[in-house]
């Protein structure tokens, strides 16, 4: 069968190919075209890639409105492509404000819609279960507590697991020594702490310069952020400048693998780093009309999927003018190693991963889509 994916995000494009890797599995005659990057045009190959999700990237409400006009143009395009090729189902992964848009068109064009991923809507935006309900054939979804969720909602969404257990456990065989770490990175000898600054320019431009500012309180560590292949290492340059913050690129797994904890903005980044066991908090700042724009709709107590999946803090969240020294310096100190959070933090993720379950979601996942996609068509 023809399946034709979009994912809008980094974190969409990993977790795609390896949904990718499962429906090849599931279904050896599938043929592939998408929107996402480099993950997925290694599986589904790069001449099938109609657009890499660099170009389609933008957050927040005032990035959003600046590009308003592009945003339209890539939806138009994104259509046209869909049509021609024709897929025997359509596959939309996370990307809510994008991919809700093609779901209409693919649904009144009668084309098996999956989404893969569900929107946070019990977050914000809940107004989008409507839509979800309309336009969307299949919900998948990804966290324990979201079946009920929709069910409460007259949507059935199906739960095979969170596909980070698979993302992880791919890595960690491949993740090196202490040693060869610290040698191939030109790194010291210091105890090390990790920054996820974010994946778009926008989250490292208001993130990134605090955390530097907070690695000044810590000389005894060595901080290091997580560049991203996407972004030039120009984009980190100037506010790494005169610091003693260290740059690896594209080696988040192994910088979290080796890090006594980590300071991370916000999404995906705080479940893999929990689920990889280190130490976190979230620090998270944007500009201001986009935070209170968010705070008008948020629903959820929380931001961070650590503390929405446990349903309780565990990871300390310092957004916006609750992020200032004092607070993170109290925090990072408490969540280090003989700190006085340490020991109930790796407590609390091991109930973290029992309730997010093992491995295998993604085979799971894809499995299950064939095997309804056959009824479905029909």
């Amino acid at each position: 069968m023809r399946y034709y994916l979009i994912a809008g995000e980094a974190s969409g494009d990993l977790h795609g190919a390896n949904l990718m890797r499962g429906l090849q599995q599931a279904d050896p005659s599938a043929e592939f075209r998408f929107w996402g990057g480099d993950r997925m045009a290694e599986v589904g190959g790069v001449e099938n890639l109609a657009m890499h999700y660099t170009q389609a990237s933008f957050m927040g409400f005032t990035e959003v409105l600046l590009h308003l006009r592009t945003i339209f143009r890539q939806i138009d395009a994104c259509r046209r492509d869909v049509a021609a090729y024709r897929p025997h189902g359509l596959i939309l992964i996370d990307y809510a404000g994008f991919n809700l848009r093609i779901a209409r068109f693919a649904h009144e064009a009668g084309i098996p819609t999956y989404y893969y991923i569900a929107p946070k809507v019990w977050a914000w935006k809940e107004s989008r279960v409507k839509l979800l309900r309309r336009y969307v054939d299949r919900l998948f979804v990804i966290f324990p507590f979201e079946p009920d969720y929709f069910r409460r909602h007259g949507i059935e969404a199906i739960y095979e697991g969170n596909p980070l257990m698979d993302a992880i456990a791919a890595r960690r065989a491949t993740l090196p020594t202490r040693e060869a770490f610290l040698r191939d990175e030109g790194l010291d000898e210091r105890p090390m702490v990790a920054l996820l600054a974010g994946s778009r320019r926008s989250e490292i431009g208001y993130n990134l310069p605090f955390m530097v500012a907070l690695s000044k309180q810590f000389p005894d560590y060595q901080f290091v952020v997580a560049g991203v292949a996407w972004l030039d290492r120009a984009v980190y340059a100037p506010f790494l400048s005169g610091s003693s913050v260290r740059y690896v690129c594209n080696k988040t797994y192994e910088l979290l693998s080796l890090s006594q904890a980590a300071v991370v903005t916000s999404g995906t980044a705080t479940l893999e780093t929990a689920l990889l066991g280190v130490p976190e908090m979230v620090c998270y700042r944007r500009d201001l009309p986009s935070m209170l724009i968010g705070k008008m709709f948020l629903k959820s107590r929380y931001i961070s999927l650590v503390n929405l999946v446990l349903d309780r803090e565990c990871v300390r969240e310092l957004l916006q003018f609750q992020m200032n020294m004092k607070n993170a310096t109290a925090e990072l100190q408490a969540i280090l190693p003989g700190g006085a959070k340490y020991e109930r933090m790796q407590q609390e993720y091991a109930e973290l991963r029992r309730r997010i379950g093992g491995e295998g979601s993604s085979a799971r996942t894809a499995a299950r889509m064939v095997k309804l996609l056959k009824v479905d068509r029909k």
